[in-house]
């Protein structure tokens, strides 16, 4: 694997860990909440594609320009 699968996995977990954190019941009907984790899960892997995607090309960019 390369680094990019490290970073994803990693990314991944981060933001599981950091949506756990955030309260929905405002947001999700009663007795939903099924339906409220698999946001969570879809939300997390959107986030962790998005960094790592960011993360990524941060590298490559800086190391084109360091020469």
């Amino acid at each position: 694997m390369n680094y990019k699968t490290y970073i994803y996995i990693i990314t991944l977990f981060m933001s599981i860990y950091a949506f756990s954190g955030v309260n929905f019941d405002k947001f999700i009907k009663t007795n939903k909440a099924i339906e409220a984790r698999i946001l969570v899960i879809l939300m997390s892997i959107a986030t962790s594609y998005l960094v790592t995607n960011f993360i990524t090309d941060f590298i490559s960019v800086s190391s084109i320009i360091k020469g």
